[in-house]
């Protein structure tokens, strides 16, 4: 499993190949019996709810006061944002939901975002969801490689709103403005972003060691948006951790029927292929990344952590620099 791929922390580029078509995830993909019932609640019932602190902070004077005085979407993105009085802190270890990213003050960027979307419709605004053509950052978490990608927000008036007339729209990012300025981005639904929260749990999940929660939250994460294929490839690397080798390979084939240069699943259907002794497939499907990807993030990863073994502290700050 030293080279299984898989998105991640906001992850959605996986999604961007096709537009969007109604359908269902097919049944087929997935194998209950492998599994056993999972420990913990799956699904997304409070991911947007609020709780009664998220109420009593939008019924606080002070912010009561600012949402009169500078209009709803502004008055709430710098109620929560740019007052300094939540005091929110960047975390992409785990992916909350909107009420416990208001209790613990932190999130990554989709907590934030969920977060926000509550507040917006407690107050009647619009709201708009975007992925965001960026880089996309690499980690590591045991034999696990993490690829992250990135979602913002737009909030918009309410439909009756006489008041500001100059405030049509307003987006929120929470990457500092040097990297946004010129960011391109593609308006996603929003069961698209509640898939890419059920995937996160399933990384997070099985980064933890519990299989058969992960197992759980990317079946769910893919019956949520059969267009959201991250979710699938997600699915594919439970089933690898599980031994089901078959299963998984069915799955990086789903999303490569729909994406035929997925970089992650290319990678992770190889690695399958390999424990499964198809030598020769798994040979031409790394030959086939070769071409895609000539300098790919994990050899790189690998160099850095060879490099600081040999105590050749500059050439690994270097490579992971890379």
């Amino acid at each position: 499993m030293r080279n299984c791929l898989l998105f991640s922390l906001c992850a959605l580029l996986a999604a961007c190949a096709a537009p969007r078509e109604p359908g269902r995830q097919p049944e087929s993909l997935f194998d209950d019996s492998l599994f056993a019932a999972p420990s913990e609640r799956i699904g997304a019932d409070e991911l947007f709810r609020l709780s009664d602190a998220m109420r009593r902070y939008l019924q606080h004077p002070q912010i009561e006061a600012q949402l009169r005085r500078k209009g709803p979407h502004r008055g709430l993105l710098e109620a929560l944002y740019t007052t300094g009085e939540l005091r929110l802190d960047y975390d992409a270890q785990r992916t909350r939901n909107a009420a416990q990213a208001f209790d613990e003050r932190a999130g990554n960027c989709l907590s934030l975002v969920v977060m926000t979307a509550a507040f917006a419709k407690e107050l009647g605004l619009t709201v708009r969801y975007q992925s965001a053509y960026l880089e996309e950052s690499i980690s590591r978490s045991s034999n696990l490689l993490l690829r992250s990608g990135h979602v913002n927000i737009t909030l918009g008036r309410r439909f009756v709103e006489p008041r500001f007339p100059g405030q049509e729209s307003m987006t929120v990012d929470f990457l500092p403005a040097e990297q946004i300025k010129g960011l391109r981005t593609r308006e996603i639904d929003e069961q698209t972003i509640v898939a890419m929260y059920m995937n996160n749990r399933a990384v997070e999940a099985m980064v933890d060691g519990r299989i058969d929660d992960a197992y759980a939250w990317s079946r769910e994460a893919a019956r949520q948006d059969p267009q959201f294929l991250g979710a699938v490839n997600t699915l594919g690397v439970v089933y690898l951790r599980r031994g089901a080798l078959p299963r998984a390979t069915a799955a990086f084939d789903h999303v490569l029927q729909r994406d035929a240069d997925n970089l992650t699943a290319l990678a992770n259907l190889a690695s399958a292929y390999a424990r499964l002794g198809r030598i020769g497939e798994s040979m031409e499907l790394r030959r086939r990344l070769a071409r895609l990807e000539p300098e790919p993030p994990r050899h790189v990863f690998d160099l850095g952590l060879a490099a600081m073994k040999k105590q050749d502290l500059g050439r690994a700050k270097e490579l992971f620099a890379r």
